[in-house]
């Protein structure tokens, strides 16, 4: 697949945060608005977001290998921002783009990151999740451009496990004590 015009402007730090996944054997994987224009329909975004099995403790290993790939802390204390936190801020250098990197520590991240393939998108490749992976991240996420990329995702591919979909953010709807996670969203996948 082509890089989308849409996601010109953030071809480099994507391939930066790429980059920064592979350096720690794949344990991550590209999400948020990039996996969706990719995997859904193009549309604008402002930043690169990944997750990554990683510990707190391994936070200054992601931080000095970010540097390496030109991702610099948004702030300074972000390493203590990210143990309290578990997320990681970073802006890429050159470009002057957000790169947000959450710690993924949960059965279903683990799961997301394990079931994850490698596209190639231009000259990148780059490690998405897969679909039904996507749609249950964007509904935990729940904001209104979260509802709109499950449409998309929903319209454009048809052949969805939608056991899957319905398990996992019934789980989160039920933990959260959120029923909208899968209420919003249940009609769309019938």
């Amino acid at each position: 697949m082509s890089v989308p015009e849409s996601l010109s402007p953030l071809v480099e730090p994507l391939a930066a945060v790429q980059r920064l996944l592979t350096r720690f054997q794949g344990k991550g994987v590209i999400i948020g608005g990039v996996a969706a224009s990719l995997l859904g329909k193009p549309r604008l975004t402002a930043d690169v977001d990944a997750v990554m099995l990683l510990s707190v403790e391994d936070i200054p290993h992601l931080l000095e290998a970010a540097r390496q790939e030109g991702l610099v802390p948004r702030f300074s204390d972000v390493a203590d921002f990210a143990r309290r936190h578990r997320v990681v801020l970073l802006r890429h250098e050159a470009s002057r783009i957000d790169v947000d990197i959450s710690l993924g520590i949960l059965p279903f991240e683990a799961e997301t990151v394990e079931r994850s393939t490698i596209h190639h998108v231009g000259a990148l490749e780059v490690r998405l999740p897969t679909i039904e992976d996507l749609i249950i991240l964007k509904a935990v996420a729940h904001r209104a451009k979260d509802l709109l990329d499950i449409q998309m995702l929903i319209e454009n591919h048809s052949d969805l496990d939608q056991r899957r979909i319905r398990r996992w953010v019934s789980e989160f709807a039920e933990a959260l004590d959120m029923p909208e996670l899968w209420d919003d969203i249940a009609a769309w996948l019938r």
